[in-house]
């Protein structure tokens, strides 16, 4: 059995939580012990880290629908023991690691926007296709994604949000993400215990409305309404101080990736203890 939830946020969150979720102590306590005693009794090939919050995690997602976090767990359990590319080997000093890192590939500000929304940028163009391949920028991207959750469970109550900033994106770029890598991509997003709120492309030259349509036929309803295309005006940028590459007066690229390095640096253990749970049989 995992250890009892802590309630240790503010109260404001468990209010946001209360209205916008369906969150009560009482709901959050008896789907934290049916989800946990299905996994030990039904679901033995299912391995959650221990910490209760991804738990929590999961029923926010699906406002403590408990079939639905069931089908998710299982969902996401079976996408990162696939993926063995993006969630294997995730030693933030190999090489190849180490260089997305220095590029700054996702970018987590370091404020929440108006919302209480952890903004992330992807930076979706800033590596060299031919040096780098798309499997590894996407090991970065989730391996950061992981330790902001890990670091902030406010992030599983108000959600995130994603700037996919395309300034200089080519043809090698788009080859780089054939039919059926898209359609992991959008699994695995859909499927993490992060409640995305808004998928914002921004910088995106006309030509590559091929790509986003391919991403849009792999995304449900719900994901397809939260996808905009910016073209001038960023609409989050509204709601929070960016960073002076999308024309804010925030931290800038650079500043923010050497905050990341050294995050993920500093969890390199967090990072090769935690692939015990990137296992599943079915």
């Amino acid at each position: 059995m995992r250890k009892s939830y802590s309630a240790l946020l503010s109260e404001t969150c468990y209010s946001h939580a209360e209205e916008h979720l369906g969150e009560t102590a009482a709901l959050r306590n008896a789907g934290i012990a049916e989800i946990d005693q299905w996994i030990q009794n039904e679901q033995p090939n299912i391995i959650l880290p221990n910490d209760v919050r991804y738990i929590v995690y999961f029923l926010r997602t699906t406002k403590f629908d408990i079939n639905k976090t069931k089908r998710k767990i299982q969902m996401y359990c079976r996408i990162r023991t696939a993926r063995i590319e993006w969630f294997q080997n995730r030693d933030p000093f190999l090489p190849e690691i180490q260089e997305l890192l220095d590029i700054g590939v996702f970018l987590p500000l370091r404020e929440k926007d108006e919302l209480n929304r952890q903004v992330v940028i992807i930076k979706t163009a800033a590596h060299n296709p031919k040096c780098h391949s798309q499997d590894n920028v996407f090991k970065v991207d989730k391996m950061i994604l992981d330790l902001l959750l890990y670091l902030d469970e406010t992030i599983s109550i108000y959600g995130i949000v994603a700037i996919f900033d395309m300034k200089n994106v080519t043809l090698g770029h788009a080859l780089q993400l054939p039919p059926t890598l898209v359609k992991r991509t959008v699994e695995s997003w859909e499927n993490y215990p992060c409640r995305p709120q808004l998928l914002e492309f921004v910088n995106a030259p006309i030509h590559v409305n091929v790509i986003l349509s391919v991403f849009r036929s792999f995304m449900s309803a719900k994901m397809k309404s939260r996808v905009k295309i910016s073209r001038r005006d960023i609409y989050v940028s509204k709601l929070i101080n960016l960073p002076p590459e999308l024309g804010g007066t925030g931290e800038s690229y650079h500043d923010l990736t050497m905050y990341w390095k050294r995050q993920v640096e500093d969890h390199a253990t967090w990072f090769a203890d935690s692939e015990q749970y990137n296992r599943h049989s079915s």
